[in-house]
This record gives C-alpha cells, sequence and structure tokens, in this order.
C-alpha cells in the first residue's frame, strides 16, 4: 500500500473537473425534483391522489421503485429512483478509468516503477470515488434537508445513492481485474448494474419474489425507506459488500502479473478479414458494440416510458400545475402529448451521450497509440476522423429511430414517434461537433464533451422545470427543438442547429490535420 496517499492525490488532480460536476451537477436532480413535486401537488389531497395512481403501477414500480406513502418526501424518493443506477454505473466507471485503463495505456507500469506499494492503485481509485460518492451523498442530503423536509429522511436518500456508488466501485475493481482492455471492464460493470437493476424491478414488483431486491445494491438503497421509517441498517449491507469486493478485488490483483487478466484473451485472426480494408470498416468494428449497446438499451428504456403513458395521463388528469411542469419540458397542450415530447427530449440528451462517446473513440484510439499505425498506411487523417464521425452522426439517427418505434409500439401508435424522436437530432449532433472540436483544438480536455451534455441536461430538465430565464435556458441546443408530437413543427431552428454542428466539426477537422498525432 506504499505511495497510496500520493496516487490518491494524483487521481483527484486528473480528475478535479469531472468530479465536482457529477457530484454536484447530479445533486441538482433531487434538488429541482423536490422543488417541481411542492408545486404540482400543493395539498395532501393532490398528493394521495399521485399515490393512489402510482403505487400499484407495476410499470411504475419497475422503472422507479416502491412509493412508500403520499408525502413530499416520499414523492422525492420515489422520483428519485434511477438516480442510483446512475451513480453506481458513474462510480465503476471511474473505478475502470484509473485502473486498467491505466494499465491499458501503459502508465500503470511507470507509476510502478516508482517507490509504490502492488495495490496502491487500486486502492488510491477506489478512495477516490467511494470518497465522491459518500460526498455526493452529503450533498443531496443537505440541499434536500434546507428545503423543508425531514433532515433524517434526506440523508438517507443521499447516503443510498452513496451505498450504490460504494458496491459498484467495488464491482467496478473487480471487473478490472479480470479483462486485458478496459472496455472489457466496462462491460462487465455494466453487466452487473444492470443484473442489479433487473433484480430489483422484478423483486419491487412481484409481491412473492420481493427477497429478490434484496439480492441488489440498488435494491438496498430502496429499502434505507426514506421519509417512511428509516432503516438505517442497510447501509451495513453496502459497506460489508463494498469491503468484500474491494479484498476480492485485491486477492485477483495478486495473482496477475502486470497487463494482464485472469480471464484468457480471444485469439485474433491470423490475417484481417477483406471487410476491414477500409477506414470506414474499421470504424464499424470499432464502434459497433457500442451501437448495440446504446440501442438496445434505449429501445427497453422507450418501451417502459410507452407502457407508463396511460397512467401518467391518469396522475396528470385535473392537476394543471404538473401538465404545466410536462408542458415545459415539450408538447403542445394535450397532457399525453406533453408527456411524450417530454420523453423524447430525455431520448434526445441520452443518445447525445451515444454520440460523444462515439466522437471521443477518436481520442481514444489516438491516445491507446493505435492511430498512428493507421495513418502511417495510405489513410489521411481526415479519411481516419471522418470514419468515426460517420457513426457519431448516423449512429444517433439509428438510436432514436429504433426508441422512437419501441416507444410508439408500447403507447399503442406504432412508428408514429419516430418523427418526434428523429426531431431531438439536430441538438444531438451540435454535441458531436462540439466533441470533435474539442479534439482538434483541446484534445488533451476533450472529455470536457461529457461535461457540456451534463450542462445541457441540467438546462433542460431542471431550468426548464424551475423556469429558469430564457436567455440562460436558450444555451443549450435542445431548447430550440419543435415539441413533438402536439408542438409546431419550425425548419428554421434546425436549419441553425446543423450548421452550428457542422461549423464546429469542420473546425475541429481542420484543427485536427494540423496538429500533432498524438497529443499526450
Amino acid at each position: 500500500m506504499t505511495g497510496t496517499g500520493s496516487l490518491l492525490w494524483l487521481v483527484l488532480r486528473r480528475d478535479r473537473l469531472l468530479m465536482p460536476l457529477w457530484i454536484f451537477g447530479l445533486a441538482l436532480a433531487p434538488i429541482g425534483y423536490l422543488s417541481s413535486i411542492k408545486a404540482a401537488y400543493p395539498d395532501a389531497a393532490a398528493r394521495q391522489h399521485f399515490y393512489d395512481v402510482n403505487a400499484t403501477s407495476a410499470t411504475f414500480v419497475v422503472r422507479n421503485g416502491p412509493l412508500y406513502g403520499p408525502s413530499v418526501g416520499n414523492l422525492l424518493a420515489w422520483q428519485c429512483g434511477f438516480v442510483p443506477v446512475v451513480v453506481g454505473l458513474i462510480a465503476l466507471l471511474t473505478v475502470v478509468r484509473h485502473t486498467r485503463t491505466e494499465e491499458e495505456a501503459g502508465r500503470r507500469e511507470l507509476t510502478g516503477a516508482t517507490v509504490v506499494g502492488r495495490h496502491a492503485g487500486l486502492a488510491a481509485a477506489v478512495l477516490a470515488t467511494c470518497g465522491a460518492c459518500l460526498g455526493h451523498g452529503l450533498v443531496v442530503g443537505l440541499g434536500v434537508a434546507a428545503q423543508g423536509v425531514p433532515a433524517a429522511g434526506a440523508f438517507a436518500l443521499g447516503l443510498g445513492f452513496s451505498l450504490t456508488g460504494w458496491v459498484f466501485a467495488g464491482a467496478g475493481a473487480v471487473a478490472a481485474q479480470l479483462t486485458w482492455g478496459a472496455s472489457g471492464a466496462r462491460g462487465i460493470g455494466i453487466g452487473a448494474l444492470v443484473l442489479a437493476f433487473l433484480l430489483r424491478a422484478a423483486g419491487d414488483s412481484s409481491g412473492s419474489a420481493g427477497w429478490l431486491a434484496w439480492l441488489s445494491p440498488i435494491g438496498w438503497a430502496h429499502r434505507l425507506r426514506p421519509f417512511a421509517g428509516e432503516q438505517w441498517w442497510v447501509l451495513l449491507l453496502g459497506v460489508a459488500a463494498t469491503g468484500l469486493l474491494v479484498a476480492l478485488a485485491v486477492a485477483l490483483s495478486a495473482r496477475r502479473d502486470l497487463g494482464a487478466a485472469l480471464l484468457p484473451a480471444r485469439l485474433g485472426r491470423a490475417a484481417a478479414k477483406a471487410s476491414l480494408r477500409s477506414p470506414l470498416a474499421l470504424a464499424w468494428r470499432l464502434q459497433r458494440g457500442t451501437l448495440l449497446v446504446w440501442t438496445v438499451c434505449l429501445a427497453l428504456v422507450g418501451l417502459l416510458m410507452g407502457g407508463v403513458a396511460r397512467n401518467v395521463a391518469d396522475t396528470m388528469r385535473g392537476n394543471q400545475a404538473v401538465a404545466e411542469v410536462f408542458s415545459r419540458l415539450g408538447g403542445g397542450g394535450a397532457v399525453l402529448d406533453a408527456y411524450l415530447a417530454g420523453t423524447m427530449t430525455l431520448f434526445g440528451l441520452a443518445t447525445a451521450g451515444y454520440a460523444v462517446q462515439s466522437t471521443l473513440k477518436l481520442r481514444a484510439e489516438e491516445t491507446a497509440g493505435r492511430a498512428e499505425p493507421v495513418l502511417a498506411t495510405a489513410t489521411g487523417r481526415l479519411g481516419w476522423a471522418l470514419a468515426h464521425l460517420t457513426f457519431a452522426l448516423l449512429g444517433p439517427a439509428l438510436v432514436l429511430a429504433i426508441t422512437g418505434w419501441a416507444t410508439g409500439l408500447a403507447y399503442g401508435s406504432g412508428a408514429a414517434l419516430v418523427p418526434a424522436a428523429l426531431a431531438q437530432l439536430p441538438a444531438v449532433w451540435v454535441l458531436t461537433g462540439l466533441a470533435a472540436a474539442l479534439i482538434g483544438f483541446l484534445p488533451r480536455f476533450a472529455t470536457a464533451a461529457w461535461g457540456l451534455l451534463a450542462a445541457f441536461l441540467l438546462l433542460s430538465l431542471v431550468g426548464s422545470a424551475l423556469q429558469w430565464n430564457e436567455t440562460v435556458l436558450g444555451i443549450s441546443p435542445f431548447q430550440h427543438l419543435p415539441r413533438l408530437p402536439g408542438g409546431t413543427f419550425s425548419v428554421t431552428p434546425l436549419a441553425w442547429l446543423v450548421a452550428i454542428a457542422a461549423m464546429a466539426g469542420i473546425s475541429g477537422l481542420a484543427a485536427l490535420r494540423h496538429r500533432d498525432i498524438p497529443v499526450g
């Protein structure tokens, strides 16, 4: 463990922008939800109606978890039911980034050549991630308690998020020991996260199999029961599980060589296929797994969101405040149109995440040293970059089209929602263009594209619900899209967004042609 403190400081220094961004940015969601709930359900009768409609809805329970009562705190905890999943995802990705990714890039070998213990890097990554999760939970607790709800419930809510993050930090540490590449470790970790969500959903939606939720760290966050008679002992489950997973990761790390893995690597072909003889074919080989995962996941969410549309109509019927909240997110005057338009906005923001990840694949190939051998051939920089950007531009169209179709299928309108989903595409392309510009001009800060997405997410969701200044909200490209279905369609804002995306992307490509590759 020698040198753990120094490596911990290194991790915190490298994440000095990203870590505070998600700690405080994600904390704004429950704080904003609380303000919206108070405005939408100002009296006990309105909250009781919400509880009566949604407490027994299997679809809503699958999505958000159990609703324990009609109080403001109960509604807030239920509304935040998906936040533990997000915190768990961030935690496991952070640990993998500072362990297996460091080995893959060769930096772990350099730090290991100094006076550093074998397990110091792993310990530093886990400590930094668990500390960030705890900080996030405390910020949520303080922010929610400051708005007048019981402090015990507020901190139980925040620590429930922390609990999930701790466990999946441990899961990420284990996954990092199993595979040769960071992508494989991320895949194992995300698979564990999906399994935990499914166990929680199955347990909460089935009375006879409720014990399944106790097998899931996400279920533990709900079983902490914030604002519903807090069960503080559940936190011990998270601490124990995290300790066991970290101990397992340390034991597995001791059984392998640096840069090696416990799972055997699959041998490749002796000679490349003929279909890999172009930059576009290589980009497809590298990008297809990411595209498939995003498409399947968002399609499943689309089925879920489309299935609850009727319940949403029952919830909002007679509640003008709730209808206005959804109307600010999008749609016309009809309740269902407002809900579906708001859902399309959510899908647009989620798809922008795929677009950013797909674009940043350029930077990942560069820093890993795989771009240089490709560019040493007859392949030019523009051809190499455009091959990857093809998937960052066309991939979102496929994801949105399938997600819109899945939502319409569950809702009962078939493919009618596909145009509404595709209307989000120009705003998604703006993120693609900005990410490409960062890669060209500021390659060391290319990951700031995730920060831009987080800012747009904050403006489009929290800012709209809290009725922030229109000038501030207009910074987000998603605020300029037509609110479909039910809204008025206009070509002009879409054309402006496409033009902005094109200018950003072209300038980034021009900068890429004239800078060094790689830039460390």
